[in-house]
């Protein structure tokens, strides 16, 4: 078996709108396509003997062991692979169980697609199920529990802390955008100019000075004592003799700790001789020259969270610890509790697996203990001196017990030290108690703090801590995302994209669009190229400026990872026609209906879809979208419009010279199509196609018909406007159109306008696109011969595997099938070819140039304008 491809895809897709974190895996099964499961010998008990808990996939059967009944009666071995991808994953601590593997066109070739939690695990998880299928196979050991535990890691190196993610969970239970701004934890809430960050649990809103209180620990326990807070007294030292100073002053037993140390970083407690004190002060001038001494504090070490200065959560933490028996050792009674079913690897569970490490050592040598040592039966033996969960601690949820007169002093400390999110460490014996009367203290301020001891403590009730960050983010009435309208469709998206940016822009929204030809903020154009994927939606997305996204969305994106984002207000479907058939795996317009309709299923349900009336694959999913519809034509009389007519729908129509919104019968006549010079006073039937459409997706917006109109009659086409979309340049003695019409239905909408122009002759340039079907290149070149009376062929920048005698062999065959006496000649570069067409144009000519370079050509062409009027300018 071979794998040819491996996608991860991030956003709604072909195979699921819901599902969005799919692994698409194209697999060629080579010989085992003729090899089922029921064929192999041993195959069944093998594969139930690896991963017995395969027995808990249903599969199509819908009972327990399904999957292993359908491997008994035989499946092929891509579904095989995509039901070990998802358990392996599972078994990883990464819960996954969506799953379609379907033959492609080419036999013996299927796509095994499968959902992930994290995308380098899940394509981890693709690769390593081929082996584990070929081992079966082949009878050969495979290791799995290696195999689960690389997963762990490579879920643990990548993944979000718990903190965060269980703020990005809550975000999308309310339907909150999120992004994740690189590798680590910083996230982005929402769109454009109403996003939100946060990273951990430091947010957008935390003040950077109050961060910096809370790391100075010395300042904050002033300004606390200064607020009458009770804290442990004691002093900051440098040497050794100001450590003796300070326990002359204090006593023991004492607690040293680094200035600037976090997460319990080079701490020593209950410290009660001068050698410990001593080697307390080396460990914690590892971290930080200045080290707090502190009288020590007896009772229990307590966290109370504070988040938009309201207590929402308190737990008493217990550093990791286990409890003799009088028979086991401490190894044999560590090794017991990581046994026990609520640890794992990381943060994969409630626990965190015990590790041994040099903290413990320390702790056990102070008890003159090592790992052999057999404890009482009953005694308790911490094995580390800070109650952190990721070293193994364990929390206990007391908020429902904490004294009134504490939360007050909590939610006060919030406000002195100026954090929005904050963690309070005080030890106390209770919090039941006011800390002044238990003689308990505050020792420590957190920015930052950890979620885990709040979300899933191991005792008492979890708390769902992240739903007040969130609310904080976005309080009742906060909009979290901008309006999206997004543009898919064969051809005619740019320029629809770039008329509805315009209207928008027009209304005083700051609008970010994307494009073929790159991507805008507003007026400027900030990357260059073709941006239809769901990488350049994500940039206008994360931009803070952007009030108003539309985005133009290719078939390429939706195919290689989806959509850029969940949801769209509005989705337009400009058309579909044949166009790049034949290639991953769309061969038809079935399937190339069932990619572009993504967008369409993404629009929200209180959304609009906008048709195309006119077309007849775009009108076969008007009654499957989950949203309002509403359709475009160039035919008042057409079914599809009278119908939407008769239910009182709206409709936008071209109708007597007139672009007109439809109400039911009531029309409202937005203007002129020739008044629009877009559409090259009237004369371009495709442009007043994309004025419909753009106009009836702005008007669904909330847009007004007078600014529709204003904006419509202000969009002059240019070659920097509109580039490559029907850029006319004008010389003295001919014209030159440069476009870029690259399929037969874009060639028939050039042919449509050009029986509209007077000119005594007509040359085309045209090419061929390599990685069209014979009979699209051979149509163009028909097509070419029915409009024009003089036809240069040059080579099309990429060829995509083909020859340039085969590709032009191909369009010369439809040039002789148009039926006329057409000349023509082959120019194999593109500007010789333009530089050739004008240097023979005549007065009268009329040059069109179908050109897939579209900055190249415009260059080439404004060359010969300038030096036009240069030569002007010397005569006159």
């Amino acid at each position: 078996m071979k794998i040819e491809k491996i996608q991860a895809l991030r956003g709604p897709n072909i195979w699921s709108i819901r599902r969005k974190k799919l692994i698409q895996m194209r697999l060629d099964l080579e010989e085992m396509e003729n090899s089922p499961t029921n064929k192999i010998d041993g195959f069944r008990e093998r594969i139930q003997k690896l991963i017995p808990s395969l027995i808990t996939h249903r599969c199509s059967e819908g009972v327990e062991g399904g999957f292993f009944h359908r491997i008994e009666t035989g499946t092929w071995m891509g579904h095989v692979i995509e039901h070990i991808a998802l358990e392996i994953q599972t078994l990883a601590g990464m819960d996954v169980g969506f799953g379609r593997t379907r033959e492609t066109k080419s036999p013996g070739i299927y796509n095994v697609v499968f959902n992930y939690i994290e995308e380098n695990a899940g394509i981890y998880a693709a690769e390593e199920a081929v082996k584990i299928a070929e081992a079966l196979i082949e009878d050969k050991e495979y290791d799995i529990h290696a195999c689960i535990h690389r997963l762990k890691e490579i879920r643990e190196r990548v993944r979000l802390g718990p903190s965060t993610g269980s703020i990005v969970e809550e975000a999308v239970t309310r339907r909150i955008p999120w992004i994740r701004l690189g590798t680590n934890s910083l996230v982005q809430l929402g769109y454009g100019v109403n996003q939100q960050r946060f990273q951990a649990t430091i947010t957008g809103k935390t003040s950077s000075i109050a961060v910096d209180i809370a790391c100075n620990k010395e300042l904050t326990k002033k300004m606390l004592h200064d607020a009458a807070i009770p804290v442990p007294i004691g002093d900051l030292i440098v040497d050794e003799e100001g450590l003796t100073d300070v326990i002359r002053r204090i006593g023991y037993p004492i607690v040293l700790k680094p200035l600037d140390g976090n997460h319990g970083k080079g701490s020593s407690i209950n410290v009660n001789d001068w050698e410990a004190a001593k080697i307390g002060l080396e460990h914690a001038q590892k971290y930080s020259r200045k080290v707090i001494v502190e009288k020590y504090i007896t009772g229990y070490d307590f966290r109370v969270l504070v988040i938009n200065n309201k207590m929402v959560a308190a737990a008493r933490r217990v550093p990791a610890h286990v409890v003799g028996d009088g028979e086991l050792n401490l190894q044999q009674l560590i090794d017991k509790e990581n046994k026990d079913p609520r640890r794992g690897y990381g943060h994969e569970n409630v626990l965190t697996e015990i590790a041994v490490d040099k903290d413990t050592l320390e702790l056990l040598e102070k008890l003159h203990y090592t790992l052999e040592t057999v404890p009482h039966k009953g005694e308790i033996v911490y094995l580390k001196s800070t109650a952190n969960l990721s070293t193994g601690g364990t929390s206990i949820d007391v908020t429902d017990m904490v004294h009134p007169e504490n939360i007050t002093m909590a939610e006060r400390v919030s406000k002195i030290i100026g954090l929005d999110v904050c963690g309070i460490d005080i030890m106390a014996e209770n919090l039941t108690q006011p800390l002044k009367e238990s003689g308990a203290a505050i020792i420590e301020v957190n920015a930052a703090p950890g979620f885990r001891m709040h979300l899933a403590p191991s005792e008492g009730l979890p708390r769902n801590v992240a739903a007040p960050v969130v609310d904080m983010l976005y309080p009742p009435g906060k909009p979290f995302t901008i309006p999206i309208i997004a543009v898919t469709g064969t051809n005619g998206k740019t320029t629809t994209t770039r008329l509805i940016s315009h209207i928008v822009k027009s209304n005083g929204y700051r609008v970010g669009f994307t494009t073929s030809d790159g991507i805008y903020i507003q007026n400027t154009m900030l990357t260059k190229g073709d941006t239809t994927g769901p990488l350049s939606a994500e940039f206008v997305l994360k931009d803070p400026t952007v009030e108003f996204a539309v985005l133009e969305t290719a078939r390429g994106g939706i195919l290689r990872s989806g959509l850029g984002f969940s949801q769209c207000d509005i989705g337009v479907l400009t058309n579909i026609e044949e166009d790049h058939l034949g290639m991953n795996d769309i061969h038809n317009l079935k399937d190339l209906t069932k990619v572009k309709r993504v967008v369409l299923d993404s629009v929200k349900k209180n959304g609009w879809s906008v048709l195309n009336a006119d077309n007849e694959y775009s009108m076969k999913i008007i009654n499957d979208l989950d949203s309002k519809v509403a359709i475009f034509s160039m035919n008042e009389n057409n079914p599809h419009i009278v119908k939407f007519a008769k239910e009182g729908k709206i409709t936008c129509i071209y109708e007597e010279g007139f672009v007109t919104i439809k109400k039911g019968d009531w029309k409202i006549r937005i203007g002129k199509a020739k008044d629009f010079p877009i559409t090259m006073e009237g004369k371009a039937k495709f442009m007043i196609e994309n004025v419909l459409a753009a106009s009836l997706a702005s008007y669904l917006y909330g847009f007004a018909i007078e600014d529709i109109s204003n904006s419509l009659r202000t969009f002059i086409p240019s070659a920097q406007l509109t580039p490559g979309r029907l850029n006319v340049f004008k010389f003295k003695s001919f014209k030159v159109l440069i476009d870029f019409a690259h399929n037969p239905s874009g060639y028939e909408a050039i042919e449509d306008y050009l029986k509209n122009v007077e000119s005594t002759k007509k040359i085309g340039i045209i090419s061929g696109v390599g990685d069209r079907r014979d009979s699209d290149i051979r149509e163009c070149g028909k097509i070419a011969g029915r409009m024009f009376d003089y036809i240069i062929i040059r080579n099309e920048k990429h060829l995509r595997g083909r020859t340039e005698e085969e590709i032009n062999g191909l369009i010369i065959d439809g040039i002789n099938e148009a039926g006329r006496d057409v000349s023509y000649e082959i120019i194999p570069k593109e500007i010789e070819a333009l530089k050739h067409a004008m240097g023979m144009a005549e007065d009268g000519t009329f040059i069109t140039a179908l050109s897939d370079v579209i900055s190249n050509a415009i260059d080439l062409v404004q060359e010969y304008q300038a030096r036009e009027l240069l030569e002007d300018d010397k005569n006159s």
